[in-house]
């Protein structure tokens, strides 16, 4: 091999990048094992709060918060949360826009048909809205909608369709991005960690992941409040001081105790530092150790250290993140309401100052004692705001635009005001106080500040939020319980190190100690490089995303058993040791590409058109196979290159007693033979294609819409009984119940209320389901327990926490709106189509005959058509013990199937057009040609089909039920594909296959090349 010094520069550079990309999780696990033990010992009360206690000390807080941030990802169905799509409302947002003519009658029609239109197309509701005005009112003019008082600068009378709506797009696409940001703003001070929102391209729909969520109910509400921006006055710390420093004093009377050794302690250690963050730790420390457990133990107030003076400002003081609660508590207490002016309340800053610690504002409110607070000034009154940007200064200012009436009260507002901060409050947090220098009339003003390019964005973004109403309904949504998370891991992790041990030990016993072990070092360094490029890009690993990593390593088998298996021909035809090895990788080069390309085509789909968990699953295979590559091609030669030098080098035979004689000198007629087999495909195509019709398939919620509930109990139960229980539950709407995994555990899916957006639809369902089940639950267990889990000591049922590993109750739900539901569908359908044309294309292309484009693709539609004869008919025999629906993860083992199967029909095209050109001559049969390639290529169509049959099989067994049907559909694939490689696709291959059109070709290549050497 050459240029060996920069391939094991760039090997050594990639694995160093992985060990520091990994670092992070072993150090952030480092941590969470020790507070586990610490909770255990009872150092602690609870794993959060020992999390927090390192956080909040200044020599670790940065390095963990990074660690913690940078970590290898686990997704929900590993570590238990809340997944959730949102969609933002375009109609809304356009009658919005529309103002006052939102009422006009070629609107209204137009609305409505672009809804009627959406449950069937993939185009965006404003394309859509487009297409329906033109329909319903041929020729008219969008400005005469759209010109009112909201866009009366950026559209007039005069203004043509097609400028509207590049207004429209903007303004909608604005408000989508004004909710995400508010949305984002929320989950990060949920407390959230890892938390991953991100918009998905070209809908209005928000993808929200948010591991380790306790109280989905609390959650939902959240996201889908509206979003509340208000302008608040302010009042001066040094205008309250005494009020606040009396309520220090009262609560430090609460609390009195004695302990003035530890006070001098901390009282030393304060006098040693002058930085602002020590004065902060040790002044609470000080007031705790002397037991004064006050309010100024939690918060320092806003005063300079050197001179004492209280610094200008409503700032009334800092605290950090884990005491915000207890300052809260404090001021809210009776007494310390007595002691603070009725006017003013408090408002904590959305982002920290410094190090954790977040600013207290004092705002003022107008509004008398025991009324509610009302701001003078709401986002409803700004019509636009942008950051800018000039040359006189290093910082960003952002300018700001309100309607007429929001103009009178900011120039009284203003005016009030001068000298003094107007804090700009969004959902009760405070994003910005500045300054008043004078009256600001006119509605326009600018924000200054020093803010940087990316907090002048966010500020715009915040007073954009209030500008129109764009409410945000959950269309799907995924909770899993934290214990249902742990039994995926177990089983996720059994699973995968069960199959891995199975692989290494298959490779030695097949090709030997030394190859065996040298691509058993491949496939470890595989592994650590998945797991390293997955940190490294901040992917999500998921329990698919675990199976992914576990079918690669059966399919990372196949580039070693291309490259070993090619070896062995070149030993067996006389040639020495290492010229064997270099022929042997240099002739497999070629059937590994082919290959790989074709699964990786498959993952790619995948990826663009799978969400959740099935994208995970693509991530993990594509960047499985690519490190395989890496592995089996440059990985194991370099090793063989070392081992070259020793002088066992020459002795190596790549078999054993075992394997040695295995699959040699099959005379098998595949081709003659090969009418039955064509005509068994033939009838399972047409039995697959009257089942679908006359049976059809069971699909799940993401196809169809719905609700998902997996419920576990303290004893085991049938289906039958629970079905009978829900009999009345949910009136006419349908439900159904499955056994998932252990008889005590069920799983019921309902498509009751599906169509209705109220908030308490998912309260209603859940008390519909514990009263109808509440003779199979203990008798103390109530509607909160049974919702949100619960455990069972000494026969008492109580609520679980997150530590618990055994829970009862919901241990996880979904829910699948009906659009959501087509949309899913629509694109699964493309996804399998593109799939298959795209493969066929890459064979064509590849191949350069529609013989084995075909051969490819009537093989697999027979491969596609008997898993899908298997989902229509097994269900009707009831002895399947999981789930047979047609859903997402099943879309993804088909297009994984259809990637794995055409693997092995290019690995066998490949022999034979190999074979082809080397028997070319006056008694060339095709036949027989095909009949040899066939042959020479079973040692490895059983090699890789086995390893990738044990991993599955270990999956199956051990994997988890989530997967469980997802792992039953690629197990027939395999099979069936295997089968269809040597028995359909090519003796379909060999049937129109023409050697005149392969002469012709020859001919042509040679007459060019001729040419080519003339002109040189």
């Amino acid at each position: 091999m050459q240029n060996k010094g920069i391939v094991w520069f760039l090997i050594v550079a990639l694995f160093l990048a992985c060990v520091y990309s990994l670092s992070f999780t072993f150090v952030s696990n480092h941590y969470k094992s020790a507070a586990e033990a610490a909770v255990a010992n009872g150092e602690a009360q609870s794993y959060d709060e020992y999390m927090d206690t390192l956080l909040s000390h200044n020599e670790s807080a940065w390095s963990l918060k990074e660690c913690r941030e940078k970590e290898l990802n686990l997704g929900l169905d590993l570590r238990g949360g809340m997944n959730v799509v949102m969609e933002i409302s375009v109609p809304d947002i356009l009658k919005a826009l529309a103002g006052n003519q939102a009422s006009e009658e070629a609107f209204t029609k137009a609305i409505d048909a672009a809804k009627a239109k959406q449950k069937t197309s993939q185009k965006d509701f404003l394309t859509l809205f487009i297409e329906a005005f033109n329909e319903v009112n041929p020729g008219g003019q969008l400005a005469s909608i759209f010109s009112g008082y909201t866009l009366k600068n950026k559209i007039n009378y005069t203004s043509s369709n097609d400028e509207v709506v590049k207004v429209l797009r903007e303004e909608v696409d604005s408000a989508i991005d004004n909710s995400f940001n508010v949305l984002r703003s929320r989950i990060d001070r949920y407390g959230v960690v890892q938390p991953n929102i991100q918009k998905l391209e070209g809908s209005s729909r928000i993808l929200i992941e948010m591991p380790g969520v306790k109280e989905p109910e609390r959650v939902r509400k959240l996201l889908q409040g509206s979003a509340d921006l208000a302008f608040w006055e302010t009042t001066e710390f040094s205008e309250i001081y005494r009020n606040i420093a009396a309520v220090n004093d009262m609560v430090a009377d609460m609390n009195k105790t004695a302990d003035t050794a530890k006070a001098e302690t901390a009282k030393a250690a304060a006098s040693e530092s002058d930085s602002l963050l020590a004065n902060l730790d040790a002044s609470a420390d000080t007031a705790k150790a002397e037991g004064r457990t006050s309010l100024f133990s939690y918060l320092q107030p806003s005063v300079n250290f050197q001179t004492g003076q209280i610094n200008p400002g409503p700032r009334v003081g800092f605290a950090h993140y884990s005491d915000t609660a207890r300052v809260n508590e404090y001021l809210n207490m009776g007494r310390a309401k007595g002691l603070i002016p009725s006017t003013v309340f408090f408002a904590w800053t959305v982002k920290e100052e410094f190090n954790g610690y977040f600013g207290l504002i004092a705002l003022k409110s107008k509004a008398l004692k025991g009324k509610e607070r009302k701001a003078q000034l709401t986002g409803a009154s700004v019509t636009d705001a942008r950051a800018d940007f000039n040359d006189k200064s290093i910082y960003a200012a952002v300018s700001m635009e309100m309607n007429q009436e929001g103009a009178k009260t900011w120039a009284k507002m203003t005016r009030e005001n001068i000298g003094k901060c107007i804090a700009i409050v969004l959902d009760g947090y405070v994003y910005s106080y500045p300054r008043v220098n004078g009256e600001i009339s006119g509605g326009r003003s600018e924000i200054t500040g020093d803010f940087d390019v990316n907090e002048a964005k966010d500020l715009a973004n915040v007073l954009k939020s209030g500008k129109m109403p764009a409410p945000a309904k959950i269309v799907q949504e995924d909770v899993v319980g934290p214990s249902l998370g742990q039994e995926a891991i177990n089983a996720g992790m059994v699973s995968f190190v069960v199959a891995f041990v199975l692989v290494l030990l298959y490779m030695i016993a097949y090709y030997g100690l030394i190859p065996g072990l040298i691509a058993d070092v491949a496939l470890v360094c595989n592994v650590f490089l998945i797991f390293g490029v997955l940190a490294s890009l901040k992917a999500v690993l998921t329990l698919p995303g675990i199976a992914g990593i576990v079918l690669t390593l059966g399919m990372a088998v196949d580039a070693n058993v291309l490259i070993y298996e090619r070896i062995r021909e070149e030993l067996a035809a006389g040639k020495g040791m290492m010229q064997a090895m270099k022929d042997g990788y240099g002739n497999a080069m070629s059937a590994i590409i082919d290959a790989n390309v074709t699964t990786i085509l498959t993952g790619i789909i995948l990826a663009f058109f799978g969400t959740g968990p099935i994208k995970g699953f693509a991530t993990t295979l594509i960047i499985g196979i690519l490190c395989s590559l890496l592995t089996a091609i440059f990985v194991t030669r370099l090793i063989f290159d070392l081992y070259s030098k020793s002088d066992n080098f020459e002795k190596l035979t790549f078999s054993t007693k075992f394997s040695e004689n295995w699959f040699k000198n099959v005379k098998y007629d595949f081709i003659g033979k090969a009418k039955p087999y064509l005509m068994v495909a033939a009838g399972v195509i047409v039995a697959a294609v009257v089942s679908l019709f006359a049976i059809g398939l069971q699909q799940g919620i993401d196809f169809s819409g719905g609700r998902n509930y997996t419920v576990k109990f303290e004893k085991d139960v049938t289906t039958g009984e629970v079905k009978d229980m829900l009999e009345n539950a949910f009136g006419d709407a349908t439900a159904s119940v499955i056994t998932i995994g252990t008889p005590d555990q069920v799983r019921i899916s309902t498509n009751f209320r599906i169509l209705d957006t109220d908030d308490n639809v998912d309260a209603d369902i859940e008390s519909r389901l514990y009263n109808s089940l509440k003779p199979l639950l203990n008798e103390n267990v109530t509607e909160e327990m049974f919702v949100n889990r619960y455990v069972m000591n000494d026969g008492a049922a109580s609520l679980a926490d997150a530590q618990a590993e055994v829970t009862y109750g919901i241990q996880s739900s979904q829910k699948v709106g009906p659009t959501m539901a087509d949309d899913i569908k629509i694109s699964a359908v493309i996804a399998v189509l593109i799939a298959m044309l795209g493969i066929g294309l890459y064979i064509f292309l590849r191949f350069s005959r529609l013989a084995y484009s075909g051969g490819a693709l009537v093989a697999l539609a027979h491969d596609t058509l008997f898993i899908l004869f298997l989902y229509c008919v097994l269900p009707l025999t009831g002895v399947v013990p999981f789930s047979l629906e047609v859903d997402q993860s099943f879309i993804a083992a088909i297009l994984t199937v259809i990637g794995y199967s055409i693997n092995d029909k290019v690995v066998i095209f490949d022999r034979i057009r190999e074979y082809i050109r080397n028997a070319k001559g006056v008694n060339f049969q095709k036949e027989e040609v095909f009949n040899a390639a066939i042959s020479s290529t079973l040692s490895r169509t059983f090699s890789t089909s086995l390893s990738t049959l044990i991993v599955l099989v270990i999956i199956f067994f051990f994997g988890g039920d989530t997967i469980r049907g997802f792992i039953f559909a690629m197990l027939v694939g395999v099979i069936v594909g295997t089968y269809s490689s040597i028995f359909i696709a090519a003796p379909f291959a060999c049937n129109f296959y023409s050697a005149k059109a392969d002469e012709e070709e020859e001919a042509r290549r040679i007459e060019k090349e001729k040419r080519l050497a003339e002109r040189a």
